[in-house]
């Protein structure tokens, strides 16, 4: 046995307080003096994370509580990052199970409860948030129970600790009448509850789990060392999934403490480390010794479900904010992102500047364009699309599990709008002043639906969804109704010209705001598109007016987000992304090419 060592997983779903945590444990075990911010999370350290607060890459820390290594992942909750956390599992000895104790388990914590309990990792439940209105903590902990009885827990893992505390205030305890002021009850329970790994004798046999990227030694393999040792400068093979093999040299091997990565000479059965010279790995893949090689079961990475164009910014408005507007620019950060990002798939198209890129939905496509825009890229995007496959004859198409809280007044109107996506609801039940829905719906159904159910509930509407398979073809699903309304030509905005149109719709742009032919500009208040000309200034006489003019009123803008625009767009448009905004266009700019083009279809 490594006595000496704990690994542990942190699962919960999104928002119930992971990172935080993970943050208190640094703290208190010395890892980290200080926050450079207060009130900023140390573990969430990509920009994207702090502002939207979710975490998206799976990461490594470890904390030293007395004299024992406990190495701590932490995984994202959201599903479109699910396939991070799947891998993770294999590197942990025991989870950290955590659930608010208001919302309770929901459906990302039984999905990734299931993935450890089959595995036969030892869960410690942590209730966090129990310093919140009208929370039951002792009814959220036979929910836990019922849940894992449910997922057919062990009785070993059925004899669970429990516990109570609040993490963003810095305590825990047994009892959560029992108000703290540290959280040593969770580390001591950690110590007690979680195994430390076996220490396996014989031949080296890492499994590569998690990859990491350094400008300076290029790829780093990350994985737990099941069997024997490794030592800096040994010859080693590398078995991949397909059978074939390669010889390597390890040239550095890092074991995780704290938050940065230490340089070691040799790694124990039982560590998590990271291993610079192995070329051409992918997840999955196994290092082992090079004399008496032998592969570990590989694991499998989560397929996409949606696909996206991307291709170059071909606007009258390109490079007048990004710095890479080439096709080459975009081919070689894409063919980048592949080195880290597991789950994303790319497909070079027959068009030299277009690539088909596969996710595992809006979200998870969504940021990588996010973090494109910000590094100073120029690309266009077309209308996700879900991937359909043919399982034994049969189209079918992924489906989500969606769970909706919303006030009790509106949710006959959530019922509505996921019924009319081919929507099924599993099941309804009050929590407090909050419905509780579930359902099972396409993944075509959820595209859009997040605005139109936010607009429909008042802004309300709490939702999250994950991917749980594949069905039969589930029918035609109602598209936007309304039409869009498009820039006649290229030019500025005037508020007379934009005053005059009100009445045809809702506008996304404001005056004196460049717009270009073909952009679309606002929604049309019916169906089918609308050239509109928003760069029409008021005629300017010598003749003393008879009326007094009229002040404009103008109509607040909708302004979206960029999932938002993703999920608004039809198939006959493009959001056009910079550094400095997104537009929405339509793929044709030409009325004349337009018009021709829907004469072709009919």
């Amino acid at each position: 046995m490594q006595n000496n060592i704990r690994n542990i997983a942190i699962i919960a779903h999104v928002d119930h307080g992971k990172t935080t945590l993970v943050d208190k444990m640094l703290i208190a075990t010395g890892q980290f003096k200080d926050h450079e911010k207060p009130g900023s999370l140390i573990m969430d350290n990509n920009d994207l994370e702090k502002e939207r607060g979710i975490t998206i890459l799976s990461k490594n820390a470890s904390a030293t509580y007395k004299g024992v290594k406990i190495n701590i992942i932490d995984t994202p909750g959201h599903a479109d990052f699910g396939g991070e956390v799947e891998r993770v599992l294999n590197m942990a000895d025991g989870v950290l199970l955590l659930v608010d104790a208001f919302e309770g388990p929901m459906p990302q914590t039984r999905f990734v409860l299931k993935k450890a309990i089959a595995l036969g990792l030892k869960p410690i439940v942590v209730i966090n948030k129990v310093d919140k209105q009208n929370c039951n903590p002792e009814l959220v902990q036979e929910q836990v129970f019922d849940l894992m009885f449910n997922l057919e827990a062990s009785e070993d893992q059925l004899d669970f600790p429990t516990i109570f505390g609040s993490a963003k205030n810095g305590w825990m305890s047994e009892d959560w009448k029992n108000v703290g002021d540290n959280i040593t009850p969770l580390l001591d329970a950690i110590l007690e509850h979680i195994p430390p790994p076996k220490y396996n004798k014989g031949t080296a046999q890492l499994l590569i789990t998690a990859l990491s990227y350094s400008s300076y030694v290029g790829r780093i393999a990350i994985g737990r060392l099941h069997r024997g040792e490794l030592t800096v400068g040994m010859q080693i093979l590398l078995m991949k999934k397909d059978g074939s093999t390669f010889r390597s040299k390890l040239k550095e091997l890092f074991v995780y403490e704290g938050l940065t990565r230490k340089s070691v000479k040799q790694v124990g059965s039982g560590e998590i480390c990271g291993v610079v010279g192995v070329e051409g790995f992918d997840i999955g893949d196994t290092v082992s010794d090079f004399e008496n090689p032998e592969a570990l079961d590989p694991i499998a990475i989560d397929e996409p479900t949606m696909s996206m164009v991307f291709t170059i910014n071909d606007s009258p408005f390109f490079g007048q904010d990004g710095k890479f507007v080439t096709s080459r620019h975009l081919k070689d950060r894409l063919n980048k992102e592949l080195e880290k990002n597991l789950a994303l798939r790319v497909k070079e198209t027959e068009s030299a500047d277009k690539f088909t890129v596969y996710g595992r939905g809006v979200l998870h496509l969504s940021v990588l364009i996010e973090t494109m825009r910000r590094e100073g890229y120029e690309l266009q995007v077309g209308q996700p699309q879900v991937l359909f496959k043919d399982i034994e004859g049969i189209r079918s198409e992924p489906i989500e599990e969606m769970t909706v809280d919303v006030a009790e007044q509106f949710s006959g109107k959530v019922i509505d709008l996921v019924t009319l996506r081919k929507g099924k609801m599993l099941s309804m039940e009050t929590k407090s002043d909050r419905i509780h829905l579930e359902f099972k719906v396409p993944s075509r159904g959820i595209i859009g639906l997040r605005t139109r159910m936010l607009t429909a509930t008042n802004g309300e509407a709490v939702m999250s969804h994950r991917f749980i398979g594949y069905e039969a073809f589930k029918g035609d699903i109602p598209k936007r109704q309304n039409g869009s309304l498009i820039a006649m030509e290229t030019g500025q905005v005037f508020a007379y010209a934009l005053d005059k149109l009100q009445d045809r719709g809702k506008f996304f742009i404001v005056p004196t705001q460049k717009v270009y032919a073909g952009q679309v500009i606002g929604e049309n208040s019916k169906s089918g598109d609308i050239v509109a000309n928003v760069c029409k200034a008021k005629k300017q006489t010598n003749m003393r007016a008879s009326g007094a003019d009229d002040k404009t009123r103008i109509t607040p803008p909708i302004i979206f987000s960029l999932e938002e625009a993703l999920e608004y767009i039809q198939a006959d448009e493009y959001v056009e992304i910079t550094p400095a905004t997104f537009r929405i266009r339509k793929i044709l700019l030409s009325e004349v090419e337009r018009k021709r083009q829907s004469k072709i279809i009919e």
